[in-house]
């Protein structure tokens, strides 16, 4: 861990729920001194405050609204250098269980100053993996992570129509501009089966941003076919491999 005292963010929709934190870290400040940076509502604000404030260790409600504590557990760990994460929750006594068996630290609300204290000298200053998060919340997330000039920008998923892998980095397109992501795309295809189908091995598109297919180029030689997209003359090819998957998908 660094130096102590440690730089917290709490972040929880419910105000009585950030200000018993705050208080009780107050309580256990002679043993575990400690500085609140920011409290925040939900994630989304969470990682608003992020982008000009460094912190040592995030206290995150589990559900909220905009974005919950387990998905803001997924973006943080794909920071250089993640903060900590223990997330506090109202959950049932399984609930807890599952979260202990994933090397997740929790507190159970109401926090008590003991279990607290406990929880911070146990911290170490890594996030678990990104499949044990899928375990805690299975499902998709909302938003992609997006690094730009040193800010973090959040991205609809459903904003994007499809991911193209050129090189080492994939761009995601959206109809107003282009994002890069520090992700792959089977990382992404194997998330969300249901929202973005393979057209080629390097390029998802959206079902929902498919207008139709198209046969083209048989006047050149072999032909081939390509998407169509809802809204805009852009065609995105079809390989040969992937066309039953595609037509099985679509239906035609």
């Amino acid at each position: 861990m660094t130096a102590l005292p440690l730089r917290v963010l709490i972040v929880d929709d419910e105000a009585p729920a950030r200000n018993r934190l705050r208080d009780v870290l107050g309580d256990i400040a002679e043993t575990h001194p400690a500085r609140i940076v920011g409290m925040a509502s939900n994630g989304v604000e969470a990682l608003r405050l992020l982008e000009t404030s460094e912190v040592d260790v995030v206290l995150a409600d589990i559900r909220m609204p905009a974005m919950d504590g387990v998905e803001l557990a997924r973006h943080l760990a794909r920071r250089e250098n993640p903060p900590a994460v223990i997330f506090t929750t109202a959950f049932d006594e399984y609930a807890v269980q599952a979260f202990d068996v994933a090397a997740v630290d929790y507190l159970l609300k109401p926090v008590r100053a003991g279990r607290l204290a406990k929880a911070l000298e146990k911290l170490k200053r890594i996030l678990p993996a990104d499949d044990v998060l899928v375990t805690l919340a299975p499902g998709e997330r909302q938003h992609f992570s997006v690094t730009e000039r040193g800010r973090i920008l959040l991205l609809p998923v459903t904003d994007v129509r499809y991911l193209k892998a050129e090189q080492k980095y994939v761009t995601a397109c959206t109809q107003d501009r282009d994002y890069l992501l520090d992700e792959t795309l089977m990382q992404i295809e194997q998330e969300f089966p249901e929202r973005f189908l393979r057209i080629h091995r390097s390029c998802l598109v959206a079902r929902t941003a498919i207008a139709g297919v198209e046969r083209v180029g048989e006047g050149d030689g072999e032909g081939r076919w390509d998407v169509l997209l809802r809204d805009s003359d852009e065609h995105l090819p079809v390989s040969r491999r992937q066309w039953p998957v595609l037509r099985q998908a679509l239906g035609v």
